[in-house]
């Protein structure tokens, strides 16, 4: 069983309840924990962060692996992209 853990801007209770819909129709998900205050998602089940990062894409939310340097994103492709500020 695998544990994903993102950061994802949450800035609503609309976008809360988004991120949980969204979560909730993942195939094969164990379980999930959205923390608002921490801006952060944690899934276990069988599935990869590419996997939560596509979902979340699809509803125009962009997610940073938590374990990571803050500049970099996971692009849904299983690869990083390094953004330069």
């Amino acid at each position: 069983m695998a544990l994903v853990e993102l950061k994802v801007g949450m800035h609503c209770q609309e976008c809360i309840k988004a991120i949980k819909k969204a979560i909730k129709k993942i195939e094969d998900i164990e379980t999930y924990r959205v923390d608002a205050e921490l801006n952060k998602i944690t899934v276990t089940g069988n599935v990869t962060a590419e996997e939560v990062v596509k979902v979340l894409q699809k509803i125009g939310k962009t997610a940073t692996s938590w374990n990571e340097e803050e500049n970099s994103v996971l692009n849904g492709k299983g690869e990083h992209r390094e953004f330069e500020g």
